[in-house]
């Protein structure tokens, strides 16, 4: 039985500066390496065959320490179709001053809908779109294999991933919550996922700029 732990990177500086990242290269703060430390001690029980990340330091450090903490060393991935999707003229900006100047609607609509990109940016399918084959044609046979495979990446890159193993709507998924160092496990029967949970971890911040941390405690996706 192969199992995926999927896991967004711990908090960014620019997550507590409530700034649009996407591609953007910015270092975990403390407590983001704080909260992959507890997220490796949750993990203790899993052994990983290998590792996929993308090429953004938030994420591979995420990855960097949960492996350390473990005395682990897998082999590990690095891509960038596991990457952030790209906030195009929507970097660097706060979201706060942002919706007041453009108004709730308009940065929402560029943020959270699935198909519409923000000015030189990418939209969710996009993202989808270079993330979901790369999951299939490198992840999944380890997985179909009954391998252990960890993934570090991020919410956009995370959420297509979760989107086709669970069989949700586009919808849905632009409102899918999935909390900073919050461990998701996938079971796999061959190809065929067959249970996933969330893993609450005591302690780690799940909230980025705008995640719901009652949606991590509550256990759904």
């Amino acid at each position: 039985m192969g199992t995926l732990i999927a896991i967004r990177h711990g908090q960014s500086q620019w997550n507590l500066e409530n700034r649009f990242t996407g591609w953007t290269d910015v270092p975990l703060t403390e407590r983001g390496g704080a909260d992959a430390a507890l997220a490796a001690a949750a993990l203790k029980n899993f052994t990983f065959d290998i590792a996929f990340t993308s090429r953004l330091e938030r994420a591979t450090g995420t990855l960097d320490i949960i492996l350390k903490e473990l005395g682990q060393t897998p082999e590990v991935i690095h891509d960038s179709a596991l990457n952030e999707r790209h906030y195009g003229d929507l970097q660097g900006l706060n979201k706060a001053e942002t919706v007041e100047k453009h108004g709730k609607e308009q940065v929402q609509l560029r943020r959270r809908s699935f198909a519409t990109r923000p000015p030189n940016g990418e939209s969710m399918q996009d993202c989808e779109e270079r993330t979901w084959p790369f999951f299939q044609q490198y992840i999944l046979p380890h997985l179909a294999a009954g391998k252990t495979v960890i993934v570090a990446a991020h919410g956009n890159s995370l959420r297509p991933i979760v989107k086709n193993l669970e069989g949700l709507t586009p919808d849905v998924t632009a409102a899918l919550e999935i909390g900073l160092c919050t461990p998701y496990i996938y079971k796999f029967d061959g190809e065929k996922m067959i249970s996933h949970e969330i893993m609450h971890v005591e302690g780690i911040v799940t909230k980025g700029a705008s995640l719901k941390e009652s949606k991590v405690e509550e256990g759904t996706v």
